[in-house]
Order: C-alpha cells, then structure tokens, then sequence
C-alpha cells in the first residue's frame, strides 16, 4: 500500500512538471500569447476588443494581449527567440522578417492557414512575406505615401490637382513645386530622417529595383537610371530649385506638421495614416486634402511594407494560433484593425467595405492606390538592416543635402553596399 501511495505521489509531481512551460493550464486550457504593435489609442482599443470576443466565445483557448513596441521590437525578439520565450503569435512589419525567417525562428504558414484567408489576400501581398518556398507572416495592414496638400494654397495657385486616374509625373511634381515656392515657403518638405524605405518604395514608380537576384540566387546592388528618378527629383528640388525645404532632411513625417500647419510648405510627404495626427492636430478650418504620390514610367506602383502576423516555430499551439489569426483577419475584423490604424486592409473582402471609400478625410484617394503597392524591394534580402544602417542612410542623407553627388551616391550603395551583402550569401 505504501509503495503504490509513492508511486502515485511521484508520477503526480511529474505530470505536474510536464504541463509547464507548454502554454496549457492544469485544467488543460490553452493560452496563447499575442504581441501586439499597435499604438494608437484607436487601433490599440479594436486589438483588446477582438482579443475579448475571442476569449469570450473560446473557452479552451485564452489570447493573452502583450503590448510591444515598433521602436525596439527587432532586438526584443531575437532576444526572445534566442531565449525560448517568444510570444506564440507576432506582430510585425513584413520588411523585418527575412533574417527570422531564415534563421528557423518562424514558423512555415503554408499549411496551417484556412484558405479562406489564403484567397482573401492577393498574391502580391503574400509576396511580401514568403521567403524561399515558406510563408513566414500573414500581411494584413498595407499603408501607401501620399503627398497631403494644403488645399487652399493649391487652389489659389491654380495647378492641377492631381488624382489617381491622373497623377502627376515626377517631372510635373518638381515643376510644380517650383511654381509654388517663394518668399520664404517651400512647394514640399520631404521628412526623410529615415530616408532608404521611402526612397526605394517610390522609385518603384519609375521602374527602380536597386536589389537584383542572379541566376545563382545571389543577390547585388545596381543603381541604374529607374533608380535615380526619385533620389534625383529630391537633390533638385532641395539643392537647385529650392523648392523643397533643406531643414526638414532630418526630420521625421511628425515633424513637419507644425510647419505644415503654419503655412511654410505647400505639401509634405507622408504614409497614409498620418490623416489621423492631421486631423487631431490642425488649427480650426485649415484645409487640406491627399493627393497620390507622383507617377513614374510602372505608373503609381510603390512598394510597402504590410503589417504581419507571425507564429513562433518554438510554439506548442501553431493550430490554434493560426486560428486566432484567422479569426482576427476575417474582413469585418481586417476593417476594424484598419480604421483603428487609419491604414488600409490587404484583403479584398475587406476593401470593399463602405467605410473605406468616403470622401471625408480622403479615405477613397488612399483605396483607390491599394491596387498598386507591391513588395518593397528590399523584403526577401538577407543583410538589408546593416546596409540599410551602415551604407544606404548615411550615403542618402549626404546627396540628399548636397554633400555628395549622384556618382558618389552610386559608388558608395553599390561597391559599399555588396561587400555587406555578400557576407550574408557566403
């Protein structure tokens, strides 16, 4: 009798030890934990009430909501990859994937998501999370840079405004800028403290891919004529028009509003969801409005970045958390995610809602431009975050003001660039 009370004793304290670390509670619930990005007081409010709703109709598998953090959220998970204790479901931005995704920190989605989900999403935006042949997050919020115009100004100088179905060229944007420049005011304020992602992504317009695969599957750096279209429009307009403010290089798209607001420049630059600062923060009866970036020889196509939705490979739920995912992605959820963000969903479902083609604060103009984004171009290379870092801001900064010229800008992203490269494709 004594020896059959040990053994149950003993096989008690390991079954007790066994149910750990493995996200399940003694009374065998789930419990996943989701990571979340978001920010705004909006979008942070509609991920906590999804996560509410799927914990109140899921009895076996609670979402437990951690707050993370777009500034350092690179370096805190592969310090929590490294240390066994990623979250089991990751908020991200497809362009920070890459490394993670080669270094077997996450999970292949190809066989865990419905494909309901799979044929919501075009394949362009797949695109931008899949590397080799795995799908490593689910892109689910995309954001387009638009110029926002100060409406009146614009009015009062007569230019055409420009729209979707006609843009402006890049030529017509620098001309106009030019025209509505003078007496201390500037036509544009390129904010451009972090200059590489809104460069690239634009000069997709004018055909720029700067990152070329060869038939060995190596990646190189070429600057090539497509590429220079909008880095050149940039340098003129600050170095020989003047028509574009030199103060604001170094600032972030924040930055500039105050300068906006009061009148200093004609239009400024900036992602989609800048509208709800704008709106938040503009004097009574200031009148602006959101125009498309400017055309190139590919039209309006510009790359992004989309919000992901990872799993940790180290997870023991993958199942339910592709679930979650799919649950938090249905289109009246991707909708609500969106207008919290004041961005725009990828699922074509979810474009569709009505809410997301009113004119009021321009929300058609953004939709209207969805069709366009593409992969930025910098997705799938491995070793971007150090050229970015060590070659590419720092050279663009420097043409950018004038301190260097467009042969140098080339040599340096170029001969400079590919020795960073190539120590990631040995």
């Amino acid at each position: 009798m004594r020896t059959r009370l040990l053994l149950a004793l003993v096989l008690t304290l390991l079954l007790a030890g066994c149910s750990g670390d493995d996200g399940g509670g003694s009374d065998g619930r789930i419990t996943l934990r989701f990571q979340s990005l978001a920010w705004q007081e909006e979008s942070v409010e509609a991920n906590k009430e999804l996560v509410r709703e799927w914990n109140a109709t899921h009895p076996d598998v609670k979402v437990e909501y951690i707050q993370g953090s777009w500034d350092s959220v690179h370096d805190q998970l592969l310090t929590s990859f490294e240390g066994g204790e990623a979250p089991d479901i990751i908020h991200d931005a497809s362009d920070d994937l890459a490394d993670f995704a080669y270094g077997g920190y996450l999970a292949d989605l190809t066989d865990l998501l419905p494909q309901r989900l799979k044929s919501d999403i075009p394949e362009h935006s797949w695109d931008t999370a899949t590397f080799g042949d795995g799908i490593y997050g689910v892109p689910f919020l995309q954001e387009p840079r638009v110029l926002v115009a100060n409406a009146k100004w614009l009015k009062e100088a007569g230019v055409r405004i420009p729209t979707p179905e006609q843009p402006w060229s890049w030529a017509e944007f620098r001309t106009i800028t030019d025209q509505l420049s003078g007496n201390g005011k500037y036509g544009v304020a390129w904010p451009l403290k972090e200059p590489v992602s809104a460069t690239l992504n634009l000069s997709l317009s004018a055909g720029g891919q700067l990152f070329h695969r060869g038939a060995d599957g190596k990646v190189a750096v070429r600057f090539e004529a497509a590429d220079e279209v909008m880095p050149r429009t940039v340098h003129d307009q600050v170095n020989t028009d003047h028509s574009a403010s030199p103060t604001t290089l170094g600032s972030g798209g924040s930055d500039t509003l105050p300068g906006f607001f009061g009148g200093r420049y004609a239009m400024v630059p900036l992602g989609f969801s800048y509208r709800q600062q704008i709106v938040q923060q503009a004097p009574k009866g200031f009148d602006w409005q959101v125009l498309p970036a400017p055309a190139g020889a590919d039209g309006l196509t510009q790359g992004v970045s989309p919000q992901t939705l990872s799993i940790a490979e180290d997870s023991p739920h993958k199942r339910e958390a592709a679930e979650f995912i799919d649950f938090l992605l249905r289109p009246e959820n991707m909708v609500r995610l969106a207008l919290g963000d004041w961005m725009l969903p990828t699922g074509t479902e979810a474009l569709k809602d009505p809410a997301l083609h009113t004119t009021e604060n321009d929300w058609a103009t953004g939709t209207a431009l969805a069709e366009h984004l593409r992969s930025a171009p910098a997705q799938s290379v491995r070793g971007y975050p150090e050229w970015k870092d060590k070659v590419a801001t720092p050279a663009f900064q420097e043409y950018y003001s004038g301190a260097i010229d467009l042969d140098e800008l080339r040599e340096r992203l170029e001969e400079d660039g590919n020795l960073v490269l190539a120590r990631y494709q040995r």
